[in-house]
């Protein structure tokens, strides 16, 4: 990289302008511009210092031009200075530029740690003079980026000796890590009375050497009970009148040092004769210091209304009266039922058809259990009833359902009446319904039971419910009334295919159905609830009833994560298929996360894909619980030759996410290589073989070998620069013309005979697997990040045939061990510093990977790594394989 000026000849920057920065992840300093520099992007890719040497102070390629100046950096990706444009325009925040100029300008930037304590003062109770108080802590926090070392615990000040270390995870010697904590724990035992105060110091090597905790206490010459009680107040809630509520008990501590004696228990205030007392605590046994007793609080209302007293505590404590407040509400038994629909109505249905069937649902609405006595229907006899679960018993809250079923005998109207006997009132519905010897439509209902959607934040919408409407008969079915009605009709969202949007609603015809989806949108917090009536031209009448609960807090906030952030598809044909991939949505909060919307700008799109079954996510509007996954299917459909950007955008209440989206089209091959995939991430940019900066770059190689010859006492550099010459020289003799160009789908792979790490490898002696051949070398940054992904592939699909087969191009074998040390390989390793296997196979950079079936031939090929590649890369494999998606 040249951050001053254009690209030169010369060995050095010849040399360098085939390397390049890759894109970093998010940093916040100079320390982390440090780490990218020297270490490359997390994402995979080479390092600054591949370019610009190990330290940017000897200010290789001018690059101290860019110290504190992160514009400087832009500036040379704008100009395509040595073709670092092309491989990073877009590809840096400004935030990463920041962080890499900032290292640049101090590249003697060190970490340090920093020290904090919290609580910084710490105040013991009044403790009686020669006993010990119960222990209190403080914290040490390390919020620096190196190991805090700690080299000393004292207590200084004028009453040390009353404060004594009693334990905690800090010791002297130890080292707290970055971001890590410890704790110091302390009592106090007061060698006389009134105010005592001391200092814990702690030695550090953080700024400033020593952190002080004051600390503070008061001795007390006599001993004092103290009350702490478990609760300052009870409420039972609301009750029925004449019956007793559950038992609720107060814990009474004794919080002091001496005997807690009580001169009182007693209760008070306008309605305490509904209360009565039990439990331990009592005025002839005393409360040893530390212990407790307990109370016991029950509640009989007699009278409807609310009620209210107080629990009184007289004792020698030092806070010697005490008060509890009790309250509740009492209302009197009142059994009542509700029907939903009140009114039924099975409109016209042909004479001699099959029976309809419609059900009401029975809620029990009051405040104690309802008992049925009879369930009944009356009236015409075409008109009958099913089988009730509305018998014995029907809970508090509690709903059942009553089954009524028309076949009509005869022409004309007809009406009946359910009628419902227990300890509420009788609860009747009217029937009416219709016969008609012409054809007629007969609407069924797929679901028409009470719906409660879950809890949702006030302002979210809920997931949808869906109802189906059917019409079964012979004749069209028009939908002539279909609204939302009831208490909160607003706090609930209609669609569907059944609704016009203007109070009326679609025609179903016969043998067909449309669908009502409901969802729910609180606008306030409580219970919220809705009535969807729908009435059809032939007289039925269908009513549904909805409730939820709006909360107008969240439990906790709701957070989304998108991984990846950003998507590169690669290149597409123009006019192919759109490339599918696949972007995991994760709610990272603690509370569900309702997601409106997703809207694209650019040639993207949600795909239609089902190949991962029940991880996708689900149509929008979608909620996600908390810790809950989904992947989005994103398709890219290449309309024009070039770079197309876009964005995908998701859309919450009051928030939104965006993933940007990046492809390029290119225009269809004039033969059939479509075995040839150029992923990028590679050390070459040439599409073909002829890059004519290679030549330069062999002849600079060879120039550079000699004059290290002649400059033996300058070695230090000299080693350096010839190593990664030799690096450069490799990946340039592969892309020269050679006798070999790139092998074609179905034509056989070259053979090879390599020495390895565990003898010779030959293609031949792995006939009948599925081979992937990559050739890498250890200066290719995204070699680096294709190694864990070949791990994880040899192992999840070894069991099937996958054979791994790395090529190392190295010139030196010491550079190869060296990269392996720190990327492992757990699949074979072959070596050819020649060049002959990677000339034979038509290769042109690193990495480069060829896929060779069982029998020997070539499916597949790909040239460059880089995180978008994978799944395309593991897609060919599983087909390969056989596996399904």
């Amino acid at each position: 990289m040249n951050i001053t000026r254009p690209l030169r000849p010369g060995p050095a920057v010849a040399l360098l302008a085939l390397l390049a920065l890759a894109p970093a992840s998010q940093a916040a300093d100079a320390l982390n511009g440090k780490t990218l520099y020297l270490n490359g992007p997390v994402s995979g890719g080479t390092a600054c210092a591949a370019c610009h040497g190990a330290t940017p102070a000897n200010n290789v390629n001018g690059i101290l031009s860019a110290a504190n100046n992160p514009s400087v950096i832009s500036a040379a990706f704008a100009a395509n200075r040595g073709g670092m444009g092309s491989l990073f325009n877009g590809k840096f925040s400004a935030a990463e530029l920041a962080d890499l100029a900032a290292y640049i300008g101090n590249p003697t930037v060190t970490a340090a740690p920093s020290a904090s304590l919290s609580p910084s003062t710490l105040t013991f109770t009044g403790t009686t003079v020669g006993q010990s108080s119960a222990a209190l802590s403080t914290t040490l926090s390390n919020s620096g980026n190196a190991a805090l070392n700690l080299s000393s615990l004292t207590l200084g000040g004028s009453h040390s000796a009353d404060f004594s270390i009693s334990g905690g995870s800090c010791a002297v010697g130890s080292a707290v890590a970055a971001g890590a904590s410890c704790n110091v724990q302390l009592v106090f035992r007061p060698a006389a009375a009134g105010s005592r105060n001391a200092t814990l110091n702690i030695g550090h090597n953080a700024t400033g050497g020593t952190s002080t905790v004051s600390l503070s206490g008061s001795g007390n010459a006599v001993a004092t009970p103290t009350v702490a009680l478990s609760a300052n107040a009870l409420n039972f809630g609301t009750l029925l009148t004449g019956s007793t509520a559950p038992l609720q008990t107060i814990t009474v501590n004794n919080a002091g040092q001496a005997a807690l004696s009580f001169s009182a228990i007693s209760l008070g205030g306008a309605n305490a004769g509904i209360f009565k007392l039990g439990g331990s605590c009592a005025t002839s046994v005393p409360v040893a210091a530390g212990a407790s007793c307990t109370i016991t609080v029950a509640a009989t209302p007699s009278v409807a209304g609310a009620f209210s007293a107080s629990l009184n505590l007289a004792s020698n404590a030092s806070n010697a009266s005490v008060a509890v407040g009790l309250s509740g509400s009492a209302s009197a038994p009142a059994p009542a039922l509700t029907a939903n629909p009140s009114v039924l109505a099975f409109g016209t249905q042909t004479v001699g058809g099959a029976a309809l069937t419609q059900t009401v649902s029975i809620s029990n609405s009051g405040n104690v259990p309802v008992n049925f006595s009879s369930v009944a229907v009356s009236g015409a006899a075409s008109i009958t009833l099913g089988n009730s679960t509305c018998s014995g018993t029907l809970a508090v809250g509690a709903s059942c359902s009553v089954p009524l079923s028309f076949a009509p005998t005869a022409a004309g109207n007809v009406n009946a009446t359910l009628l419902l006997r227990s300890n509420a009132a009788d609860l009747s519905v009217a029937v009416s319904a219709s016969g008609s010897a012409a054809a007629v439509a007969r609407p069924t209902l797929s679901d028409n039971a009470p719906f409660a959607f879950s809890d949702t934040q006030v302002g979210q919408q809920s997931a949808v419910h869906s109802i189906t409407l059917s019409n079964s008969g012979t004749a069209a079915l028009k939908i002539t009334a279909l609204a939302l009605g009831g208490s909160q009709p607003g706090d609930f969202v209609l669609a569907g295919s059944c609704s016009t949007g203007n109070g009326s609603g679609a025609s179903v015809s016969p043998g067909a159905s449309c669908s009502m989806e409901v969802s729910f949108k609180p606008g306030a917090s409580g219970a919220r609830s809705s009535d969807l009536v729908l009435m059809t031209d032939g007289g039925a009448q269908f009513s549904l009833h909805f409730s939820g609960n709006g909360l107008a807090v969240p439990t906790s906030v709701a957070s989304l994560s998108t991984n990846p952030q950003a998507f590169d598809f690669g290149a597409s044909t123009i006019g192919s298929s759109a490339a599918v991939k696949r972007i995991t949505l994760t709610n990272t909060g603690g509370a569900p996360l309702t997601l409106n919307s997703a809207s694209f700008s650019g040639p993207y799109g949600i795909a239609s894909d089902s190949s991962n079954g029940g991880s996708s996510c689900a149509a929008f509007p979608l909620t996600l619980a908390a810790g809950a996954s989904c992947e989005l299917p994103v398709s890219f459909t290449a309309v024009a030759a070039g770079n197309s950007t876009g964005n995908l955008t998701l859309q919450a209440n009051g928030a939104s996410w965006s993933v940007a989206l990046s492809g390029q089209g290119v225009a269809a091959a004039s033969n059939s290589g479509g075995a040839q995939n150029r992923g990028g991430g590679g050390c070459s940019a040439a599409q073909d073989v002829n890059d004519p900066m290679l030549a330069v770059l062999v002849l600079l190689a060879s120039g550079v070998l000699l004059w290290r010859r002649r400059q033996a006492r300058t070695a230090v550099l000299a080693s350096a620069l010839v190593s990664t010459v030799a690096s450069v020289a490799v990946c340039t003799a592969l892309a020269l013309p050679g006798p070999a160009a790139a092998l074609e789908v179905g034509q056989a792979a070259p053979g090879f005979a390599l020495n390895g790490n565990d003898g010779t490898l030959r293609l031949e002696q792995f006939r009948g697997k599925l081979v992937y051949l990559d050739f890498w070398a250890s200066w290719c940054g995204p070699c680096r990040q294709s190694f864990p992904w070949m791990n994880q592939m040899q192992a999840r699909y070894g069991q099937k045939d996958l054979q791994i087969i790395g090529v190392n191009l190295d010139a030196r074998s010491d550079d190869a061990r060296n990269f392996l040390a720190s990327n492992p390989a757990q699949f074979a390793i072959a070596y050819d510093a020649s060049g002959t296997t990677p000339r034979s196979y038509g290769v042109k950079g690193m990495p480069s990977s060829v896929l060779i079936g069982a029998d020997g031939k070539v499916l597949f090929e790909h040239s460059g790594f880089r995180a978008a590649d994978r799944a395309l890369l593991e897609s060919r494999i599983r087909s390969a394989l056989g596996v399904n998606q």
